[in-house]
């Protein structure tokens, strides 16, 4: 099993490349009213008509910016700015002005169809089965059914094919990146010797609540393009160490994917962070904004929220899992309601007293495991895919958890034993080249996408009402 990553942007459909989209005024009634390039009606005998009301050209919709051979309409942009604001206001975010989050939504909009546009040509394909399983999976981890989740969304305001073609758009960036960042950063042995000598005479075990904007700089930057981008860092950075909210500022400034929620990063161990960032919040206190940093993305500004840990804990000192569980596939056969069914009676059966171990034998879909009694042996955390993971964590001892919905199908999971032990040395490299490849891949997909997008032609009408 695999970790599986989403990463958040949206696919746009294309339309004809015309400025406007206006609808043509009807033939009027009253004298002088005409279609161009005919002759003037003859006025009529008494009793004379009543000149209809004047009436402009309406606007149906327009193109706000041109991406390649594609287009961004204003509907398309009304509706991401509608969706972003309802997110804002949940999170009680105070909203910049319009005209500001216009700007920032079809920036994004723009960097989102870049990628999707060079997934699509590259072969990038997600097809309707896997999007299904992965909605139904997001169903299930928000405890609803599929059509309870379907109302959910729509009384949210968003349409459900709006967001399954949303969420095909995440899965297909998800691929790109993997592909195109993630498989060719290198990490070479002596950068893991020089990472464990650190380990080994370096207190670790610090996590920090971080909070990020980031000015993205155009590759092959002037340098009068530098100095602007600098002073709208430094300009972001003033405001949130004024008092200004901060993810207001990161939604108003911020260039990076997760600007539009407010530039939240969550909890991130020290160790996993690049060293840029580690070595400035080390001596950060919660609460506090750092100064305008620079790397090769461009500038960026951090603000600590929070901080936990710290001790002199082992980096390498992980707590370990011994779980077995039960494999009901869900596939072209074995329909999900077919699959539910089935794990329910084998949980009833389960827990009314039969063994479990006897059960995953005769019955789990898991080959590697099955003869075992479902035995998966000693795990760590990013062993397992996250929705094992998440649901393994809240078990106690000998519980049977509910049916667990992964990208393999449905599982009944038992915790045996939990430990905490310092790992293997092979297991140690391996970690080692995974917190590396980790601190390299946000700043490599951000270059990246940089890169991609100064490639592509885009022409922006937003400024045209």
């Amino acid at each position: 099993m695999t970790r599986t990553l989403l990463v958040l942007a949206l696919a746009l459909c294309a339309v004809p490349a015309a400025a406007q989209f206006r609808a043509p005024t009807a033939p009027g009634s009253g004298v002088g009213s005409q279609w161009p390039g005919t002759a003037p009606a003859k006025p009529t005998p008494a009793p004379a008509p009543r000149a209809a009301p004047a009436r402009g050209p309406v606007l149906i919709d327009r193109i706000v910016a041109i991406v390649n051979k594609d287009v961004i309409t204003q509907r398309d942009l009304d509706e991401r700015v509608a969706l972003v604001v309802s997110q804002l206001k949940r999170q009680n975010t105070p909203l910049p002005p319009v005209e500001v989050l216009e700007r920032q939504v079809l920036e994004r909009m723009i960097t989102d169809r870049v990628q999707v546009q060079f997934a699509l040509e590259t072969g990038v394909r997600i097809d309707d089965l896997q999007l299904d399983r992965t909605v139904a999976m997001i169903a299930e981890q928000n405890r609803m059914s599929l059509p309870d989740f379907r109302r959910a969304l729509e009384r949210e305001g968003v349409p459900f094919d709006r967001f399954r073609e949303d969420i095909r758009r995440e899965i297909m960036i998800s691929r790109l990146k993997e592909r195109e960042v993630d498989s060719k950063i290198q990490i070479g042995e002596s950068e893991i010797d020089n990472f464990l000598q650190e380990v080994a005479t370096t207190p670790k075990g610090a996590e920090y609540n971080i909070a990020h904007i980031l000015v993205t700089v155009p590759e092959s930057a002037s340098p009068e393009q530098i100095e602007a981008r600098l002073k709208r860092a430094q300009e972001a950075a003033a405001r949130a160490k004024g008092g200004a909210d901060f993810a207001q500022v990161a939604v108003s400034y911020s260039d990076a994917a997760d600007a539009l929620a407010g530039g939240g990063m969550g909890w991130r161990a020290q160790d996993r962070l690049p060293e840029l960032f580690a070595s400035v919040l080390a001596k950060m206190k919660p609460g506090e904004v750092s100064d305008v940093l620079r790397s090769p993305a461009g500038f960026h500004v951090l603000k600590l929220v929070d901080r936990r840990g710290g001790a002199a804990e082992s980096a390498f000192v992980v707590e370990q899992t011994h779980p077995r569980h039960i494999l009901v596939r869900i596939n072209e056969v074995v329909s999900e309601g077919e699959a539910r069914r089935k794990i329910g009676l084998l949980r009833q059966r389960i827990v009314d007293g039969a063994n479990f171990a006897e059960i995953a034998r005769l019955n789990s879909d898991d080959t590697a495991s099955a003869s075992r009694g479902g035995d998966l042996g000693w795990v760590v955390p990013g062993d397992l895919v996250p929705q094992f993971e998440s649901a393994m964590k809240e078990l106690k001892l000998d519980e049977v958890s509910q049916p667990v919905r992964t990208p393999f199908g449905l599982h009944l999971i038992q915790v045996l034993e939990r430990r905490t032990a310092d790992v293997s040395a092979d297991r140690k490299r391996l970690e080692a080249r995974k917190v590396l490849r980790e601190r390299r891949s946000d700043e490599a997909y951000q270059e990246w996408v940089r890169q991609l997008r100064d490639r592509a032609y885009v022409e922006l009408r937003l400024e045209e009402r």
